[in-house]
């Protein structure tokens, strides 16, 4: 890439040496800089802005001496140099927000590893694949959440997204995916589960010592399931969240909610307890778990993504084969760019002679 304002800086000389008197090509010498820091670090920015400067000088003695110490010619060889000095600073800067950009990222994927655990490819007899897809390019986590814990008789699995945006739905989520791993390991039934999730949602929202209570309250859509490891029949408590979709021999099932509960945070709109509802999900079958950012994505017309008719025939049984393609068709309904962070878990119950 170097060679290119190097051949400009000569193609520049020879030609204006060449020229008539009354032509003077010496002020196209300013591009040569100009477009190495288009690719550049400073030095290299400011060796071809010098080359630049000897290129102007160098014009002057071999067309006519007189002309280097001329007014005009000088004020050409002091404007090389100031915008050489220019681009030089502007490099430093841009390597130092570079530099800046790369702290920040790798600060948000350590956030994102110890606040958004990946899931292990394997939890049990399932085959499981996460993904996240931030709605903006530098974020790296967002109120979108998940996570699975074993129990002695299954696997415990919760998919989640938080009221509002910013550090505070980040904060939010970390203290339910904490509350989460904590409580699910206790052999507790379900319905105790999202009870004690409740009530960690509504705590959060009491302000600490020093800070000031703000009016918004917080809540959580989420779906909590547990799998059982032997059978087929899947429990399950929707606090407000898009229903799962089971996808069996080519067929996207929607698993609405008999009995949908109010979202975390929001407990005390529920009577009678939580309510368990049942479906199956036998070997073979392949379970979608996603947040509102997949169903609620919209194209260029203002259509929602129609989730389950786009992955109705798909033959894809392995979770992370699946996600890939489904990441790349959500992303080609909406022209590439989300609207709305995204979360999706995908898990196969494999055949015995597959496991």
């Amino acid at each position: 890439m170097v060679a290119i304002p190097i051949a400009l800086i000569v193609a520049v000389s020879v030609v204006d040496v060449l020229a008539p008197p009354d032509i003077h090509l010496g002020p196209l010498l300013v591009a040569a800089p100009a477009i190495t820091a288009s690719f550049g670090g400073p030095w290299m920015t400011g060796l071809v802005a010098a080359l630049a400067v000897v290129a102007q000088a160098v014009i002057g003695v071999i067309r006519d001496r007189d002309e280097l110490f001329s007014a005009n010619h000088q004020a050409q060889i002091m404007a090389l140099i100031l915008v050489g000095s220019s681009l030089v600073v502007f490099c430093v800067l841009r390597e130092r927000r570079a530099r800046e950009m790369t702290q920040v990222r790798y600060v948000a994927e350590t956030a994102q590893r110890v606040v958004l655990r990946p899931l292990p490819r394997e939890i049990g007899p399932l085959r499981v694949a996460s993904l996240y897809l931030a709605a903006e390019a530098e974020a790296q986590i967002g109120g979108d959440l998940y996570a699975a814990v074993r129990t002695g008789s299954g696997t415990r699995l919760i998919v989640g997204d938080v009221r509002g945006k910013g550090m505070t739905a980040v904060d939010e989520a970390a203290l339910l995916l904490g509350a989460f791993r904590a409580a699910a390991h206790r052999q507790a039934s379900l319905r105790e589960l999202v009870t004690f999730l409740d009530g960690s949602v509504c705590a959060g929202d009491v302000p600490e010592p020093g800070e000031t209570d703000e009016s918004d309250e917080t809540f959580i859509t989420a779906t909590v399931l547990e799998i059982p490891d032997h059978g087929s029949g899947v429990g399950m408590i929707d606090c407000g969240h898009p229903p799962p979709v089971v996808l069996r021999d080519g067929r996207a099932m929607t698993m609405d909610a008999e009995r949908p509960a109010p979202p975390l945070g929001l407990g005390e709109l529920v009577r009678g307890g939580y309510h368990v509802d049942t479906f199956t999900f036998e070997e073979g079958d392949l379970l979608l778990l996603y947040t509102d950012g997949v169903s609620e994505a919209r194209d260029a017309s203002g259509t929602f993504y129609p989730l389950t008719e786009r992955i109705a025939g798909w033959t894809e049984t392995d979770p992370e084969a699946f996600l890939r393609r489904l990441r790349r068709d959500l992303l080609h309904h909406v022209g590439g760019r989300l609207g709305d962070d995204a979360a999706m878990v995908a898990i196969e119950r494999p055949h015995p002679a597959r496991a």
